[in-house]
């Protein structure tokens, strides 16, 4: 009698699989806010100023007070005199610093502001910490976000909005501020180009301008006279 021959039933191989695109896959979000993605090059030419955004941890609170206000001016100071790197303009918001920038080109500026920022976390976490308060480590959340300036109008535009952002943010509209016409945590006062006169500004008493450096570059200097003069009741639309 003949033997019965065995069936084979081929057996599906399952592997485990790890990488690859699915729903699901890749590392959660644990910030708030976003990180500013990794930029391609820059190209920065010495003749573009460039418009950048730092922003703090929400643990630093406001900066918009008196002892940020000196540790940022302090930070100013270090920087202030670099052949290859200028901070122009500057306005100090609630949450974040906008800065006008010129330099020779990106590396200068990524070392320029990298000086900028170790500082200002130093004084800042140092100025925390004398409220009683100790704080040390990470004060800027991520990369900073950067804008080249490349045509006149660009210029104007980031002018207005550095310079006039507190109205933007409704600070003018709080308690001693209503009195005043430019906004002190900025460098407005340096900026010599407003449609007012300056005998209509008035400083608080005491005020310690912050430490910015001339503009050399032509497109946040001359090409300025082929627009109307930026007023100071100006209110920046979102960038």
């Amino acid at each position: 009698m003949a033997r019965r021959r065995k069936r084979h039933v081929q057996q599906e191989m399952t592997f485990r699989t790890h990488g690859g695109r699915r729903a699901g896959a890749g590392r959660k979000q644990v910030k708030p806010r976003k990180s500013e993605p990794h930029r391609p090059r820059l190209g920065l030419a010495a003749s573009n100023p460039v418009h950048v955004v730092l922003r703090v941890e929400r643990d630093i609170g406001s900066l918009r007070k008196r002892d940020c206000f000196l540790a940022i001016r302090f930070a100013l100071g270090v920087v202030l005199g670099r052949p290859d790197f200028r901070i122009v303009h500057i306005s100090i918001q609630r949450t974040h610093i906008h800065l006008l920038v010129e330099a020779t080109d990106e590396k200068h500026l990524a070392r320029g502001l990298q000086a900028f920022q170790i500082s200002a976390a130093r004084a800042l976490n140092a100025a925390i910490t004398r409220r009683g308060v100790k704080r040390r480590g990470r004060v800027f959340v991520d990369r900073y976000h950067p804008e080249v300036i490349t045509n006149p109008r660009q210029a104007r535009h980031c002018l207005s909005y550095v310079l006039n952002n507190w109205r933007k943010h409704r600070e003018n509209e709080r308690y001693v501020a209503r009195t005043w016409k430019l906004d002190p945590y900025s460098s407005a006062m340096a900026f010599y180009g407003w449609a007012e006169q300056p005998a209509y500004w008035n400083a608080p008493e005491g005020y310690e301008r912050l430490l910015v450096a001339m503009p050399e570059t032509w497109l946040l200097h001359g090409a300025l006279e082929r627009y109307e003069p930026i007023s100071i009741y100006d209110v920046p639309a979102s960038s």
